[in-house]
């Protein structure tokens, strides 16, 4: 009798174990397609995540993609070779500013034709505002729905006259990012975004996103800084550079300052994606702090403290270079300090160095779009009184 009890009594044990170690592992299976808040946020603050090679294969249905187990980011065992990102760097930096020469030369004489047309155009209209008859029979015969359109119209185009020729410029680099975050809301885009809008120097695509991050923000916050800072600057930045000059150091520095993070996550070894305008914007700030340092800034959200535009690009640079050698991992430093050491080289020596030698690369722009062209800016070779090409002396 007490031998029967004894194994009714580990018959039930055993079952009691049995159900305990079933549901544990029940519990320990990781959920699938949850992207949680935390991991969301790792993208744009910059921050540090494990990167495993499983995670290929858990991506078999079509959704939200986690950007930091995403396999693009899977880090090889051997370091990344920066070789081709250095060589993409220099070409497209010399491009940039090389069709910038050219679309400066080229948009010289359209400027002063616009000039002449608006003249022209406000002589017209002050001799006709002299006949008030045939405005107020004008006005009379549109519809109430016309009028509006015209008031509208009127709005606009006096607040855009009221811009400086900065904001008009960056309205353009603004309206690119927005479009972009919108991306990212779209999940059958999430794959694409993350292969081709967020640099890695362990990625298979190293060298097309370190221009497209510079247009990626994944944050509505972290757009409207950004676009901020972008147009509080411009009108000071296109006032020293030029409109040209100005798309072109923002279109390289995006780039260089990518390339000074790929050196740096490589040689630490802590390589995460990084996305975000704010390489190239901290080029301007950089720039325009270099070259006015005496100009007062206020901080955004405190008014009332100013500080110097010398003093603030100082600590701006205190900042990244702590953050860099520290390990902080709030943002990308290492982009940042690229971005400011770029914008102060270029007010510095730069600007000489390669604005200043634009002349051969727009004179030979003009030789291939003008067949058989001579050294005359406008056209071919010298003719003579007769329509023939000029004779010996």
């Amino acid at each position: 009798m007490w031998a029967e009890l004894r194994i009714e009594v580990r018959k039930t044990n055993m079952a009691w174990r049995g159900c305990i170690i079933k549901w544990t592992r029940i519990n320990q299976i990781p959920a699938k397609n949850m992207t949680t808040r935390a991991s969301r946020l790792e993208l744009y603050c910059q921050g540090r995540r494990g990167f495993r090679r499983d995670a290929k294969k858990a991506e078999t249905k079509k959704g939200n993609v986690n950007p930091a187990t995403h396999p693009n980011n899977v880090s090889p065992p051997a370091a990344p070779k920066l070789l081709k990102p250095l060589l993409f760097t220099i070409g497209f930096t010399g491009c940039s500013f090389g069709a910038a020469a050219i679309l400066q030369s080229e948009n010289i004489k359209p400027r002063v034709r616009t000039i002449r047309d608006e003249d022209d155009e406000s002589d017209q209209l002050l001799r006709a505002s002299t006949d008030m008859a045939y405005w107020h029979d004008w006005w009379s015969q549109l519809t109430a729905f016309q009028r509006q359109i015209i008031l509208l119209m009127s709005v606009v185009d006096d607040f855009w006259s009221r811009r400086t020729e900065g904001q008009k410029t960056v309205v353009g680099i603004i309206v690119a990012n927005t479009l972009v975050l919108c991306c990212w809301r779209i999940p059958s885009l999430q794959r694409s975004m993350m292969k081709y809008f967020t640099s890695n120097p362990a990625a298979k695509s190293q060298c097309l996103p370190m221009v497209l991050s510079s247009f990626s923000h994944y944050s509505i916050f972290h757009l409207m800084a950004n676009m901020y800072v972008l147009w509080t600057f411009s009108s000071g930045i296109v006032s020293i550079l030029g409109r040209e000059q100005f798309l072109a150091v923002y279109m390289s520095a995006g780039v260089i300052s990518t390339m000074f993070s790929y050196v740096c996550k490589t040689t630490s070894g802590r390589i995460f994606p990084s996305l975000g305008a704010s390489g190239a914007i901290m080029a301007v700030v950089a720039a325009v702090c270099s070259k006015v340092p005496e100009a007062k800034l206020s901080i955004v959200f405190l008014p009332m403290v100013t500080l110097t535009a010398g003093t603030a690009l100082k600590a701006i640079l205190a900042v990244d270079a702590a953050g860099l050698l520290l390990g902080w991992q709030v943002f990308d430093h290492a982009a940042h300090l690229g971005g400011a050491l770029f914008g102060i080289w270029y007010g510095a020596y730069g600007h000489k160095l390669i604005w200043g030698k634009r002349e051969s690369v727009v004179k030979m722009w003009r030789s291939i779009r003008t067949p058989g062209g001579g050294s005359r800016p406008g056209g071919g070779p010298k003719v003579d009184d007769k329509g023939g090409p000029p004779g010996p002396n």
